[in-house]
């Protein structure tokens, strides 16, 4: 993961760099139809693209992540609770598809606002291999369990450009996730004659800071990156987190565009409650595919 990190951070600062020298050779090139056709796509054509630079835009779309999910809960009686795998001890799919909506509005050429939201509920039904402590109970080894994780997180960011140019802006990011997580656990009756479960609820906002960057490399294509990390402690939520983003736009008509991309978030989260306590360690990643619609007046860029 660190790999990955250090790749994309690099990606994003060599992205403008590149672009810069390219379009500085352009202006030098002696072939009259190629610096022709160079200088009125960056004079002209930039500044008219319907789905670059506009004041406001909305995402919706699919998401198809790979999960890979720990937990622990121990409970008020002194249970110590069972490290435990979604997936592989209760038989949750590692792959899933949820809902993905974002809205991003440019305040000025260098600032930016952005909203997202992503859901996933997930269900699972599996016979136990092994005990397992999971609150104030023991889940019995060959005990029917069935197993719920519903997650929503919510998403706001604040953009500044450092790098701002018509064909491609850079800078920093600062915000925060907000997870809302509902995980339980219950006993199905057919195991023994009394039914019991635990359930463990609980809001962990999560700060981050990060990199991002947007390129225009078409008429009709374009490309976004961002990366985010932190680690940080509030009351008793201690949160470790890092995302990541990429995606290709293709402008199918007017306003209205297709992006397909990659996404991962991985974060671990230590919280105590009134009555449990445990943490959730979740990692996810996968492709995206969306439809984006933008509107309001273009946001001019300094040349």
């Amino acid at each position: 993961m660190k790999q990955l990190f250090i790749f994309l951070v690099m990606m994003l600062l060599w992205i403008p760099l590149n672009a810069q020298t390219v379009a500085e050779t352009s202006k030098e090139e002696s072939l009259p139809t190629l610096k022709t056709e160079t200088d009125d796509f960056q004079d002209n054509t930039v500044e008219d693209l319907p789905w670059h630079n506009r004041k406001f835009k909305v995402t919706a779309g699919g998401f198809f992540p790979v999960n890979n999910t720990q937990v622990k809960v121990e409970g008020n009686n002194g249970n110590i609770g069972t490290e435990i795998d979604l997936e592989n001890d209760l038989g949750f799919s590692k792959s899933t598809a949820s809902f993905l909506g974002t809205f991003d509005w440019r305040i000025s050429k260098r600032s930016r606002l952005g909203f997202e939201y992503f859901v996933l509920d997930r269900t699972a039904t599996k016979t136990l291999q092994r005990d397992i402590n999971f609150g104030d109970h023991t889940y019995p080894l060959n005990g029917s369990v069935r197993g719920t994780f519903n997650v929503q997180i919510a998403r706001i960011a604040y953009g500044y450009a450092i790098l701002s140019k018509p064909k491609y802006q850079a800078g920093l990011l600062i915000g925060a996730h907000v997870l809302f997580a509902d995980l339980g656990l219950k006993l199905n009756a057919n195991t023994q004659s009394v039914e019991y479960h635990d359930s463990f609820d609980f809001t962990a906002p999560l700060p981050d800071i990060g990199i991002w960057g947007e390129f225009v490399l078409g008429k009709r294509w374009g490309l976004y990156a961002n990366v985010n990390y932190l680690a940080v402690k509030i009351d008793e939520t201690d949160g470790r987190i890092i995302s990541y983003n990429l995606s290709v736009l293709y402008n199918v008509v007017n306003n209205f565009s297709l992006t397909a991309g990659y996404t991962g978030l991985n974060f671990r989260v230590d919280t105590v409650q009134e009555r449990l306590n445990g943490f959730l360690k979740w990692g996810y990643n996968g492709p995206t595919l969306t439809a984006v619609y933008t509107f309001g007046k273009h946001v001019k860029v300094t040349k």
